[in-house]
């Protein structure tokens, strides 16, 4: 494992950080209030402008090539971007799905005329993408998704449901899988494909969240008219699409957004309690020191995914490692540090709140953290089989046809 920058990778990030000071903002030390809603038009205008200065200066896709935007570099050099952006005030969590989930997808399926037609405009921040992969009885079993693409000609017809979709309400495109064969094993009847978000037979209705706003979305299929030219690998091929779009979600997700131990200690040190420091409670102590514990596991568990980029070799599970704890400290850090504010803690607006209010609004969307991009479950499901390689669950369906495994009642 490597602690350090090669040479070229610290030259790199020292070009990142001039580019970073010479066009946005740092953060001010004091984290602002993180909302995690549906970005409103201003942001959206905010995010699309940020991404063209990117694309002008090399650093919209650091893999990518130049033509489009890209900077024709390492893997590496695009987590080290992005470790760098996070101490600048910029749009962030607009084009995370598209350029960090669908376009990847789309550089290892699609063909030239459409990678010259897709790939430009999202880099440029001209177009927004979205996944259309969960539904409501397939969202960890994600194989058993029921909505339908049947073969129309040179099209294909659409129709179903997809639930949890995040950005489909400002997304152009999206990436689709669909069933198109139910006579053959669940994970072998999927198709990908590409789709046009602005096509007849397409709703979307919002999800609204305690908080009161939205990010997420149900997405209806009403006989979709799909051309075969949008299509992403081969027929039945899809379950392979799906793998290498969720490979690249892993990576995206390991860094859980959100107050982190360095602001729940300031908190516990620096913000009088009933006259008193919340540090100087032995209790609060023991569970500040459990989280910088955590927190430095995280990062060198981290490090280990950029000594695989660094050699030039993809990942492991590691990024589901830190996903899992991060989702989970962060439940207990905002859980903590509401408790430690009294009644102050109901105060949530930002211009009021202690800290802008970060905690409140963290409150709210913590618990999905553990449930986005791969519940707990799921997680420590990958982290026993992959990484200390115990036996799998049983699966009773695995080699069984789609159209013979029993419906639940509850479905």
């Amino acid at each position: 494992m490597d602690f350090d920058d090669k040479p070229d990778e610290a030259s790199f990030r020292a070009d990142v950080r001039t580019f970073l000071e010479q066009h946005a903002p740092r953060k001010r030390e004091t984290s602002a209030r993180l909302s995690q809603g549906a970005p409103d038009a201003e942001m959206v205008k905010r995010a699309r402008e940020w991404q063209a200065i990117k694309a002008d200066h090399g650093f919209a896709s650091i893999p990518l090539p130049k033509r489009w935007g890209g900077r024709e570099g390492k893997p590496i050099e695009q987590l080290i971007y992005n470790q760098e952006e996070a101490h600048f005030d910029v749009p962030r969590g607009v084009f995370e799905v598209t350029l960090g989930m669908c376009i990847p997808t789309l550089l290892s399926y699609a063909g030239p005329a459409v990678l010259e037609r897709h790939v430009g405009p999202a880099l440029r921040g001209k177009e927004l993408w979205c996944q259309l992969f969960s539904e409501p009885s397939a969202g960890s079993d994600l194989a058993a998704l029921r909505t339908r693409a049947t073969r129309d000609g040179e099209d294909w017809l659409v129709s179903g449901q997809k639930i949890w979709t995040s950005h489909a309400n400002i997304a152009d495109f999206g990436l689709l899988l669909a069933r198109t064969d139910t006579k053959v094993s669940k994970h072998a009847g999927l198709t990908a494909f590409f789709i046009d978000m602005r096509s007849p037979g397409i709703e979307v209705r919002p999800i609204k969240r305690i908080s009161g706003d939205h990010n997420f979305n149900e997405v209806f299929f009403d006989n979709l008219r799909v051309p075969d030219a949008q299509r992403l690998g081969a027929v039945g091929e899809g379950w392979s699409v799906a793998l290498t779009t969720l490979s690249h979600e892993r990576l995206a997700i390991a860094e859980t957004s959100g107050p982190t131990f360095a602001d729940v200690f300031t908190l516990c040190s620096k913000t009088r309690i009933g006259g008193k420091l919340p540090v100087e409670n032995q209790s609060v102590r023991d569970r500040l020191a459990d989280w910088y514990v955590q927190a430095e596991g995280v990062r060198y568990t981290r490090y280990r995914v950029m000594t695989a980029l660094s050699r030039g070799q993809k990942p492991g599970p590691e990024a589901s490692i830190a996903k899992a704890v991060n989702a989970t400290r962060l439940q207990e850090i905002v859980s903590l540090a509401l408790d430690m504010m009294g009644p102050a803690a109901v105060v949530s607006d930002p211009d009021q709140s202690l800290y802008g209010g970060l905690f409140q609004d963290a409150y709210l969307y913590a618990p999905g953290k553990r449930i986005a991009g791969g519940t707990d479950e799921i997680l420590r499901n990958i982290i026993a089989e992959r990484v200390l390689g115990l036996p799998g669950d049983l699966r009773a369906d695995r080699n069984m046809p789609f159209d013979e495994i029993p419906i639940s009642s509850a479905r």
